[in-house]
């Protein structure tokens, strides 16, 4: 992998890891693990954004839930 590739890829296991934490929430049957699941999911889209945003200047869409 390329060094220009990094960021993209990073980005892309960070929006990975945030699906897979939503797909756990949706089936969390606990109320207070959903929605901590649901929050973490969260802020690592936000991240994911932020990591976007400061890689190569281009801005990947993320995957709709």
């Amino acid at each position: 992998m390329s060094v220009e590739n990094q960021p993209s890829e990073r980005a892309r296991q960070i929006r990975e890891k945030a699906q897979e934490l939503e797909q756990a929430a949706q089936r969390a049957t606990d109320p207070a693990e959903r929605q901590r699941l649901t929050n973490k999911a969260t802020h690592i889209r936000e991240k994911s954004e932020q990591t976007n945003s400061a890689g190569d200047g281009t801005v990947e869409p993320l995957e709709p839930l």
